[in-house]
């Protein structure tokens, strides 16, 4: 897999209960997993559960694993990678054999955790050191640990953009829909690419909720009001995303899009923009390599909106690393993922953000720094909350159904306004969230 198709903060929920997950992970609530006091005593032979298939296929993973024994010689790791993580895993938790460390599935309610997952420590202790720990607290423990972080943006290419003679970031929705225009106009670029067909990439413009009007509470105020209140973050997206697709900015055929055909396309400036995320911006490069362009080609931009001056783009978790309740070997699972954390250099292989507070930022955001982007870290205490009410509405605003009639809407393939349909959403929400006394 490129990506996981699913995001922690950034993604897909599934309209299943970690009830449905009968493994006994309930008998053993409140397991710990503490960091070993001496590296040479930890023994046991370890499996990881992992949704990069293409690092554990290329030797990736094993040369991590090489180096992890340098200071865990006694720990023998082994890595079992899933194309379709979220499926299998979900089935494997109806037992108590799904790997000694695991990436946290979507499926399981955050309520849940310790049912499944052993404690990292405290929130305090986490926190203190770590990025993302709210996503994964329950009642003050910690039970997961993403190993990088991700920030969402545009990946557009700078020589298309440019050649349509805009050089500065557009702060102003009005002023991007100005600027996909004049690439229309004056180049042969298709403006914004949909990724519609793929269906997944739909779900990263959730994203938008706290970037757009740089509040740390965006998640609470999911959790307590209307999304698509006028001014709110997500009708601001959403709306920016349909006034695309309506003045016939994207692809004559939606329907017929292809994520992996995408990457080359913009590399070599046949498509000029697409709403990702940071993680993508590495394999447009390389994308732009295999093509024979120029990586430098490859730009990230936030989203076009600022408070008092200045863009925001909000940090968000990869999925996080959890050890297994029922591991056996539970401080050698716990080793695995403060070094892999803290010691692989995963994240800068990444180029990704890196969880560790006091890590400089990624090549990648130096524009982001050098223009003076501000990287918030959203409050998740009501994360769980905003998830419940999303399963119970049945909106999906981590899943790609809503804006795919989204973009039906605005290219005339579904009947109705924008302002209807929005409201409709936000009707459904309000319901969901007065029947769960929320």
């Amino acid at each position: 897999m490129n990506r996981r198709k699913v995001l922690a903060g950034s993604i897909a929920v599934l309209a299943l209960v970690a009830s449905a997950c009968t493994g006994t992970g309930s008998s053993s609530k409140g397991a710990d997993a503490k960091a070993p006091d001496d590296p040479s005593g930890v023994k046991g032979t370890i499996t990881v559960l992992t949704h990069r298939t293409d690092l554990v296929q290329d030797g990736t993973m094993k040369k991590y694993a090489a180096e992890f024994n340098r200071t865990y010689p006694g720990v023998k790791v082994e890595f079992d990678g899933l194309t379709d993580y979220e499926g299998e895993v979900k089935i494997r938790m109806n037992t108590e054999n799904y790997g000694d460390v695991l990436m946290i599935p979507a499926v399981i309610e955050k309520k849940d955790y310790p049912r499944f997952f052993a404690s990292l420590g405290t929130k305090e202790e986490r926190g203190a050191k770590y990025r993302f720990t709210d996503y994964s607290t329950v009642d003050g423990k910690v039970y997961g640990q993403s190993p990088i972080g991700v920030v969402p943006g545009f990946i557009y290419n700078k020589k298309v953009w440019s050649e349509a003679g805009v050089t500065e970031w557009p702060t102003t929705p009005a002023e991007f829909l100005a600027d996909l225009k004049a690439i229309k106009s004056k180049t042969d670029a298709v403006p914004y690419y949909t990724n519609f067909k793929d269906m997944w990439p739909l779900t990263q413009w959730t994203n938008v909720n706290g970037s757009v009007g740089c509040d740390t509470g965006a998640t609470t105020r999911l959790a307590e009001g209307d999304p698509w209140a006028e001014g709110a973050d997500l009708r601001v997206g959403d709306t920016l995303l349909y006034d695309i697709v309506r003045g016939g900015l994207v692809e004559k055929d939606p329907t017929t899009t292809n994520w992996e055909g995408s990457k080359p396309k913009l590399a070599k400036g046949e498509i000029a923009t697409m709403w990702l995320g940071s993680w993508a911006v590495v394999q447009m490069r390389d994308a732009a390599k295999q093509a024979g362009s120029d990586p430098a080609d490859i730009g990230f931009m936030p989203f076009p909106a600022q408070r008092d001056g200045v863009f925001c783009a909000v940090t968000s978790p990869d999925y996080q690393q959890a050890v297994n309740v029922n591991s056996d070997h539970k401080e050698a699972a716990r080793a695995w993922i403060d070094w892999f954390t803290d010691k692989s250099g995963y994240a800068a292989a990444n180029l990704a953000l890196s969880p560790l507070k006091d890590a400089p930022l990624p090549d990648i955001l130096e524009p982001y720094e050098n223009k003076g982007v501000k990287l918030i870290d959203l409050d998740d205490t009501k994360g769980a909350e905003v998830k419940s009410i999303d399963n119970q509405s049945e909106v999906g605003i981590y899943k790609p159904d809503y804006r795919q009639e989204l973009v039906d809407l605005a290219r005339g393939a579904r009947k109705g306004g924008l302002d209807d349909y929005l409201g409709g959403l936000g009707e459904r929400w309000a319901e969901a969230r007065n029947s769960l006394g929320s």
